[in-house]
């Protein structure tokens, strides 16, 4: 897939975004002014961005022969709605400052109160808005889907997909937050890993390219032994996406990722990076790390120190060559998938595209 088609595609979700947001408004303004600072939190957040999810809903479609068309670039915008209320709420549990390196929704709502000196704390009235903010947008993911324009017969095949991703990313965000609730002494590296993969998969991998490539192809009429192809390549380069992202949560610039440098550190992720990390520590750095990994104002040197902890241990190294395997693994599984030249070289394309970054 040329650079530019993504790029045409980017400019054209916009285009839909910019669209539901006019539609959206309308529909609020009988209840005032202040329905702006909800629209501005939500649509702040889905503006820019990789758009990769509509990215894997609409070659999905179009690798299994499906058309071009408006109706699909809307039906495919929908995911980026639905990721806009995982992040809402994403932030509003981890506590964060910054998003795309923006002020969080939360934090966003919580200056205007206090900017307007209205009364009570406005950390809690940041958090709720982000929340009914989230809320709005799970409700539009489903409006805009089913009014897209593609083929009633078609939303109908892919909903089946689309109603098993809200249920299960829900379900992921839950089993982060057990797994975040759970200590890690004593237990085996392997299991760690074991562990942060499961959370890889439920959170991550299946939302972001599993099944939007397989609602795409679904709605597109795919058969079953390409869905299974599809679904083997989604999770595997869903895998690596995540993996990618756990290292630059921990080494990514600033102005690449629009987190603070070090940001999974202070929140104490317990990824596969950092399994691979505690595995090659000794008594002396494991005393270090459990006394500084997820203080929120953990000092600079210690976060030098748990990324040179990374590297020293070959964790950075294990987890590369982990991303690597994944990738490969997606490569291999669209052999065996029945797609179009030009939907296969894009969802080839997309491999690259979702491992070799930096934001």
């Amino acid at each position: 897939m040329p650079t530019a088609d993504l790029d045409d595609l980017r400019v054209r979700v916009q285009h839909a975004l910019d669209e539901e947001r006019r539609t959206q408004a309308g529909i609020l303004a009988p209840l005032g002014p202040d329905m702006a600072d909800l629209l501005d939190a939500v649509f702040a957040l889905l503006s820019g961005g990789k758009r990769l999810r509509a990215g894997f809903f609409y070659w999905g479609y179009r690798a299994v022969g499906g058309p071009d068309s408006a109706a699909l670039v809307r039906a495919a915008m929908s995911l980026e709605v639905f990721q806009a209320a995982a992040l809402l709420h994403d932030d509003v549990m981890d506590d964060s400052d910054v998003r795309r390196g923006m002020p969080s929704a939360h934090r966003r709502l919580a200056d205007i109160h206090r900017e307007r000196g209205m009364a009570g704390d406005p950390d809690r009235f940041g958090e709720a808005g982000a929340i009914l903010a989230g809320d709005l947008c799970l409700n539009w993911t489903d409006e805009i889907y089913s009014t897209s324009g593609l083929p009633a017969d078609e939303l109908a095949r892919g909903r089946l997909v689309l109603n098993t991703m809200r249920t299960q990313l829900m379900g992921g965000q839950y089993l982060d937050v057990i797994e975040a609730a759970q200590t890690w002494d004593d237990v085996p590296t392997e299991e760690r890993i074991s562990r942060a993969r499961k959370v890889i998969r439920f959170k991550s991998a299946k939302y972001t390219i599993e099944h939007p490539v397989l609602i795409g192809a679904t709605c597109a009429g795919a058969d079953d032994a390409t869905l299974s192809a599809l679904s083997d390549y989604g999770l595997a380069l869903g895998e690596a996406f995540q993996l990618r992202d756990d290292l630059l949560g921990v080494f990514g610039d600033p102005e690449q990722t629009g987190k603070p440098a070090g940001d999974d550190l202070r929140e104490g992720k317990r990824t596969v990076l950092i399994a691979y990390a505690l595995q090659g520590m000794n008594s002396s750095d494991l005393q270090r790390f459990r006394a500084v990994f997820g203080d929120a104002q953990i000092a600079p040197d210690d976060v030098t120190w748990l990324r040179e902890q990374c590297v020293r241990t070959g964790a950075v190294d294990q987890t590369e060559k982990l991303i690597a395997t994944s990738a490969d693994a997606a490569r291999t599984a669209l052999d065996t998938a029945r797609l179009t030249d030009e939907g296969r070289a894009a969802l080839l394309d997309l491999i690259d595209i979702s491992t070799a970054r930096s934001s």
